[in-house]
């Protein structure tokens, strides 16, 4: 890290505090150690052990996103919230854009959809634009659907391979190895899009990629009677820099959704955290609608990367 970019850096965390703050948005403070977190069985966890002469020894975990503690202060009533805090993510790469620390910006918007966090998305990044900036990097967004993507980018109608069989004829005209029994519809879609439609996704100005399938579990909403989900993420310049969606409000979905990631996380991951039974319960008392949005969140090169979801960060 170089003088200018710590210059660089410190501006655009000013700038964001300056910009939620305009809007009234209250800025948080959460724990970078809890006892029990989310189960999300894509994301490998930092294990710590505490240890006391009272209370005995008993393990702690560094967060992988303030999503469980933020989402606990809406339900107390918080109202719009934002924070910008360090995050800790096991077994990922290193390099420019991916680092097991990083800076992470998440924030909570109330009574808002995912589309109203596109135009708040855009004012954020115009806000933090100066003469320096690249075309690339500057609103207007572009905006196209997943749909739209894998009809330009792969060649076929992703809602017409809404089965594991399709999408796998689909995959295979493409050149794509499948296996004939172990890989999911999931799977096979990670591998289109990042074979054939991230690669070739617009770079000439920002770009929202919206409505992704119901198939890719999440806590999105899905769009009634639609195969979609009410998410998108933010790509410039070719990288994904943020993940936002309309939260799923209702405790059955949500407390299955959590049951079978944790089922997948004890399977498949070496630390294996408690689910926070408390956050699942905050949704069965009533939680408000809200968005959540992660970030950017800035590695030690501090180039943004950002789940959005009126909160949200990466995966």
């Amino acid at each position: 890290m170089n003088f200018t970019q710590m210059h660089t850096r410190s501006r655009i965390i000013n700038g964001i505090r300056n910009f939620f703050h305009d809007l009234n948005y209250l800025e948080v403070d959460t724990p970078l150690l809890t006892p029990a977190l989310i189960p999300e069985a894509p994301i490998e966890i930092f294990e710590t052990v505490f240890t006391s002469d009272e209370y005995g020894s008993f393990p702690l975990y560094l967060i992988p996103s303030p999503e469980v503690h933020m989402k606990k202060l809406i339900a107390s009533g918080s109202g719009d919230i934002f924070q910008i805090t360090r995050s800790f993510r096991n077994s990922e790469q290193l390099g420019p854009h991916h680092n097991p620390e990083f800076s992470m910006l998440e924030w909570y918007s109330m009574e808002a959809d995912y589309h109203n966090s596109i135009a708040t998305t855009e004012e954020l990044i115009q806000s933090l634009s100066g003469p320096e900036t690249p075309a690339c990097m500057r609103p207007p967004f572009r905006k196209i659907t997943v749909q739209e993507a894998f009809l330009d980018y792969a060649g076929f109608d992703l809602a017409e391979t809404q089965d594991r069989s399709t999408l796998a004829q689909a995959a295979q005209k493409l050149g794509i190895s499948i296996q004939p029994t172990e890989d999911t519809w999931e799977q096979i879609y990670h591998r289109i899009f990042l074979s054939y439609v991230e690669p070739n996704l617009p770079r000439d100005q920002p770009l929202v990629l919206t409505d992704f399938p119901r198939q890719i579990t999440c806590l999105a909403k899905e769009i009634p009677g639609t195969p979609w989900r009410e998410r998108w993420e933010l790509y410039i310049n070719g990288i994904e820099l943020a993940n936002c969606y309309s939260e799923e409000t209702d405790y059955a979905k949500i407390d299955d959704f959590f049951r079978k990631e944790y089922a997948l996380t004890a399977t498949a991951s070496s630390v294996v955290p408690d689910i926070d039974e408390e956050f699942i319960e905050i949704h069965h008392t009533g939680f408000p609608a809200a968005q959540p949005h992660r970030r950017p969140r800035y590695t030690k090169h501090h180039r943004p990367r950002n789940r959005l979801s009126n909160q949200h960060q990466d995966r």
